[in-house]
């Protein structure tokens, strides 16, 4: 027995099965019309001649309503060198690397720092860095992140920096007779560890270590050339040695008051910054423009303050050698020629005087 029509005060046209159960019909007189309570299983929702299976109800699946993520907030401590790219108009940036560790942020500009470090309190407190205490985000390389107008934005976190630190503290005045009982310390400890720079100390280094101890410009340039952006890795050994040759130029020329020293350092900087940028990568890049304003990371700079005699040279020497596969040694090796070469030049400077 066929189907029979039935009809309801909305006027829509309904049919029932020869076993009574009503169904609707594909004739509703609008879609808007076809909200009704279901034959089948009692859902509601639109059906415009949904097929009966024989012997059994149709179960309608259903999908659980998710919500995005909620937008969060979090602090942290930056590096002082950070100043001009946080107070700056908001700027797109991406992903550069993601490690376990810390998430590295390329802006999208041409000025520096460019590459900036979100990084926990467990990293290696580079001298581009936001430390935070909460933990980090997960990200990919290649996702959108925004730096600027005071905070840093990664995935649905943003940012905000509490407190600032310096990563070229002052080292106060320094006798040149410290410096030169300090220099065989680090020598031991550097010749006496497993880990190695990741350059041979007899090619480009040695080169930069003649051309700075001579004070000669021309062969430190060349030298520094040779090196940068030479070596694997995101921080080139190169780059690595060159930076620990600036900042120790700079910061123990300073306080040991060897002005040709510091002389150096300006224009050893100068043609590194201009440099960096096509020769190198772009977190090697940025990393040397903090050099070469005399910033470098915590276990550097507590090297350079052992050096001054403020702490204990050897345990802060064992620490950075530590950093990386060869990243602590190759700084360590250009602390060591940085440091030679004020001492060297500040003789130089008595026996012309």
């Amino acid at each position: 027995m066929g189907p029979q029509s039935w009809s309801c005060s909305r006027g829509k046209r309904r049919f029932r099965d020869s076993d009574g159960t009503p169904r609707l019909s594909t004739r509703a007189n609008s879609p808007g019309k076809c909200w009704q309570l279901s034959p089948y299983g009692g859902l509601t929702g639109p059906f415009y001649g949904l097929p009966r299976l024989a012997g059994g109800r149709v179960t309608l699946g259903t999908r659980t309503r998710t919500h995005a993520p909620a937008h969060t907030e979090a602090f942290g401590a930056a590096s002082s060198a950070l100043r001009p790219a946080l107070d700056a108009p908001r700027r797109p940036a991406r992903v550069l690397a993601v490690f376990p560790l810390g998430i590295y942020l390329e802006i999208r500009t041409d000025v520096e720092p460019s590459v900036v470090a979100v990084i926990t309190g467990e990293a290696t407190r580079l001298p581009n860095a936001v430390v935070l205490g909460d933990p980090l985000p997960r990200m990919s390389v290649g996702d959108d992140a925004a730096v600027g107008d005071g905070g840093i934005e990664i995935g649905r976190m943003t940012v905000r920096v509490r407190r600032w630190w310096d990563p070229s503290p002052a080292l106060g005045p320094v006798g040149i007779d410290r410096l030169e009982a300090a220099l065989p310390r680090l020598a031991e400890v550097c010749e006496t560890s497993p880990r190695r720079p990741g350059l041979d100390p007899e090619g480009g280094a040695a080169l930069l270590a003649r051309g700075c101890a001579d004070g000669s410009l021309m062969s430190a340039i060349t030298a520094a050339e040779q090196l940068m952006g030479l070596g694997p890795g995101l921080t080139p050994s190169g780059d690595d040695m060159l930076s620990g040759v600036l900042v120790a130029l700079r910061r123990l020329g300073e306080a040991a008051g060897v002005g040709r020293a510091v002389w150096l350092a300006d224009w050893l900087a100068a043609t590194v910054a201009f440099d960096a940028r096509t020769r190198t990568t772009p977190i090697s890049a940025t990393l040397l423009h903090c050099a070469a304003r005399g910033e470098a990371c915590a276990e550097a700079v507590a090297v350079l303050r052992g050096i001054a005699g403020h702490h204990p040279l050897e345990p802060a020497a064992r620490r950075l050698l530590t950093l990386g596969h060869t990243s602590g040694a190759d700084l360590a090796w250009g602390l060591r020629m940085g440091a030679a070469a004020v001492v060297a030049l500040d003789e130089k400077a008595r026996a012309g005087a």
